[in-house]
């Protein structure tokens, strides 16, 4: 009898135990705060200057660009860069954008003027990226420069070098 107590209060002593860690840690995940994600609003860089455009895809008669100096990584983790977009033609489009490596999602916040200045866009949405048809440029800067899986491949200097050709993500 005197080993079935033993048994019997060592049992119920892991399982208080058991029920206090349990309590303890379900406390703990209680007492952190959610952790929303919040958008920085964006500040609008200067105006490209070709000198600075690096180049990173092409598609037909479309070349895409980077503008080096425009290229930070904001304090909410997104990406931040102006892209400008070059036809064969001679037409150009420059635009002010974020990705978030984390959503594999991208942003237009502004589009580029003739006269240096921007107009901020109307739209306040996150969108996905798409990987297929002709403007596969988001895709491209998500999987070869900015992105490692949902994270940020390194800081702004090491995706610059990289769009230099400098170095390649993940030794390719």
């Amino acid at each position: 009898m005197h080993k079935r107590y033993v048994m019997i209060s060592a049992s119920l002593t892991l399982l208080l135990l058991a029920g206090g860690l349990t309590s303890t840690t379900a406390q703990a995940a209680e007492d952190e705060p959610d952790k929303e994600w919040r958008e920085v609003e964006a500040q609008l860089p200067a105006a490209p200057k070709n000198e600075n455009l690096l180049p990173f895809y092409q598609s037909g008669s479309m070349q895409f660009f980077i503008d080096a100096p425009s290229l930070s990584i904001a304090s909410d983790g997104t990406v931040r860069y102006t892209l400008v977009a070059s036809s064969s033609a001679g037409a150009r489009n420059v635009s002010y954008e974020g990705i978030r490596c984390a959503t594999y999602e991208k942003k237009l916040y502004a589009f580029g003027r003739s006269d240096g200045t921007w107009s901020r866009s109307r739209r306040d949405e996150w969108d996905k990226i798409s990987q297929t048809g002709a403007n596969k440029q988001h895709h491209s800067l998500f999987t070869e420069y900015f992105c490692e899986g949902n994270t940020i491949a390194g800081k702004a200097n090491s995706i610059l070098d990289r769009l230099r050709g400098k170095r390649t993500l993940y030794g390719r």
